[in-house]
């Protein structure tokens, strides 16, 4: 067992705050009962703050700590591209995605393609995400923490899984999406605290304690491959981050598909109480995500040096945390636990909106909103119990669990992108154009995967997406004849313009991001 009983004490501190604030915030007022849109969308109340944070720790969770510092660990500073692109991907959503999200009045992303195109669409794309939030995210969430808890207290990962189900659905089960957002203050201040911590012990232990300017420059020294970010065609790990691309190509794709148009992402800026307050907190949200790589893909190189070659990549991390003096273990540990947690209570919030708006709502019409808050409850705990099941068959042979969910989530993002970005800014996209996009994503990947295995997969990702456009638009063309759908949305009613502290955002945001890449390449 690696912690000790002062790391215990401050786990269990964590876990005794964490519910006592869930239960402060989760109180009714008095003769008021919670309805779908306190339960889903905190009833349109949450701050720019509340947003941010909520917006980081439900993205910084289990496939993130671990599963990005075991790629730190096998492939280097590359794979940081995802956090600083995504920073930037934020502003975009912020400045044009989200008008129209928030003038659509809508709960779930599902909604959105109801009212632009028809109810085909909604539940084709309900079915996919509630399939792959259960059997891909969740499972990597669960999995990965439950790896994390085994190595450092020796509890056996059944019992880790059972654990962490438990304590999500203990705190946010009853109080819905504004318990989530509104704890996820205290997650990203342990998040934060923890991963630089984290960072600045692996460094002073690389320098054997001469700093971690020193301990930095050792590492780039002995691993000067681990900082390179444009990978060349000759790395081992060039599959995985295919040189250019990542910076013109299929990340992107990833990018807007899982920061714009990702219903546990997205939920917290449909929550807010307006357009501005959304847009603060996209930008909040962008700042914190450039620290991102700091806290976990920096201690992933480290590990290279400090500890014996791994069996696995993802074990750098928790094993890296056992290096820790104790105490200062507790904290990281219970850091951690907060990412897992966060991001479970997200996921599970997001899945319970999709099934009771996207589908229950669908059959049993006209019921009351307790009764669908209620179902909603239920919707979670059922989709905890399926990931318990299937996260060990599923992930218990990945090397890397990182690598594996961008993978699998890249054969259907292409359509994703299409669909939504076609049915908001081009009005001649039908339905039958989407369906196609959707469909012809799965496919094609498929037939990418098999036909051409070695083309990385971000590289699969921006061709097929290139491919399901131009079968939208063909679709669509020889479908509507040139007329406009009869469901397009009117963007000449929506307001782009934002406000002068946003535009200050985006632009600091894109020279940090410019100035990096051109100095580091």
């Amino acid at each position: 067992m690696l912690l000790a009983p002062l790391d215990f004490a401050i786990l269990a501190a964590y876990v005794v705050i964490l519910l006592g604030l869930a239960w402060w915030v989760s109180r009714d007022k008095p003769g008021h009962d919670k309805n779908t849109n306190d339960y889903f969308l905190a009833g349109n109340s949450l701050p720019w703050w509340a947003i941010g944070a909520s917006l980081v720790a439900s993205n910084i969770s289990a496939e993130q700590v671990i599963g990005m510092s075991g790629s730190g660990y096998a492939i280097g500073l590359a794979i940081a591209s995802y956090e600083w692109m995504g920073a930037l991907t934020l502003i975009i959503v912020g400045a044009w995605f989200l008008p129209i999200f928030l003038k659509r009045k809508i709960y779930t992303m599902p909604q959105f393609l109801l009212h632009r195109y028809d109810n085909r669409v909604r539940l084709t794309m309900a079915l996919f995400w509630l399939a792959v939030y259960v059997f891909v995210n969740l499972t990597a969430v669960l999995w990965l923490g439950a790896l994390a808890i085994n190595t450092l207290t020796g509890l056996n990962i059944t019992a880790s899984l059972v654990l962490l189900a438990a304590l999500s659905l203990a705190y946010s089960l009853y109080g819905g999406l504004k318990v989530v957002a509104l704890t996820d203050i205290i997650q990203v201040l342990l998040l934060v605290a923890g991963g630089l911590f984290l960072s600045y012990i692996s460094l002073q232990l690389v320098s054997d304690g001469k700093g971690i300017v020193a301990g930095f420059d050792i590492l780039m020294t002995k691993l000067p491959e681990k900082f390179d970010m444009i990978l060349t065609a000759d790395s081992p790990n060039y599959a995985s981050l295919p040189g250019i691309s990542v910076l013109v190509g299929g990340m992107w794709v990833m990018n807007l598909s899982y920061w714009g148009f990702n219903q546990y992402i997205i939920q917290r800026a449909l929550a807010a109480k307006d357009l501005k307050e959304a847009r603060k907190g996209i930008a909040f949200a962008a700042f914190l995500k450039l620290l991102m790589p700091v806290l976990v893909v920096l201690p992933g190189i480290a590990a290279v040096v400090l500890l014996p070659p791994l069996d696995r990549p993802d074990q750098a991390y928790p094993q890296l945390m056992g290096l820790m003096p104790v105490g200062l273990k507790g904290l990281i540990f219970a850091a951690l636990v907060a990412a897992i947690l966060s991001s479970l209570a997200s996921m599970t919030n997001s899945i319970s909106t999709i099934f009771t708006m996207d589908l229950y709502a669908l059959m049993r019409r006209h019921k009351t909103q307790h009764h669908y808050v209620k179902v909603g409850r239920i919707a979670s705990v059922l989709a905890l119990l399926v990931a318990l099941v299937t996260a060990q068959p599923l992930l218990g042979k990945a090397e890397q669990a990182f690598q594996f969910i961008q993978e699998f989530t890249g054969f259907f993002t292409p359509g994703i992108v299409v669909l939504f970005v076609l049915g908001m800014f081009w009005k001649k996209t039908t339905a039958n154009g989407a369906l196609a996009a959707a469909i012809g994503s799965a496919a094609l990947s498929a037939a990418a995967k098999f036909w051409l295995p070695d083309v990385p997969f971000m590289d699969r990702v921006g061709y097929v997406f290139l491919t399901c456009l131009v079968l939208a638009v063909v679709i669509s063309l020889f479908e509507g004849k040139g007329k406009d759908h009869e469901h397009s949305i009117p963007l000449n009613d929506i307001n782009f313009t934002t406000d002068v502290s946003y535009r200050v955002n985006a632009v600091v945001i894109s020279l940090i991001l410019i100035c990096f890449y051109t100095v580091w390449w």
